[in-house]
């Protein structure tokens, strides 16, 4: 189940998806916020979410280094 946490960093991501940098920026910010389980869980919906918006795919990397 979705904690506040994860929910909150999924609408900053879809939020701030426009520009990739920035995208990047908050992806690295909540890898470092959130618990391990949240992450995996984060991971699972972003490479859902990247596969509409493949301008991202090269943030997936920061999900892989943990």
């Amino acid at each position: 189940m979705p904690t506040n946490k994860i929910i909150y960093t999924k609408k900053i991501l879809e939020n701030v998806s426009f520009d990739p940098k920035l995208f990047s920026k908050e992806l690295k910010k909540a890898v470092e916020y959130l618990l391990p389980y949240e992450v995996e869980i984060l991971a699972k919906w972003l490479v859902s979410f990247v596969k509409e918006k493949p301008e991202l795919y090269q943030s997936l990397y920061l999900i892989e280094e943990v």
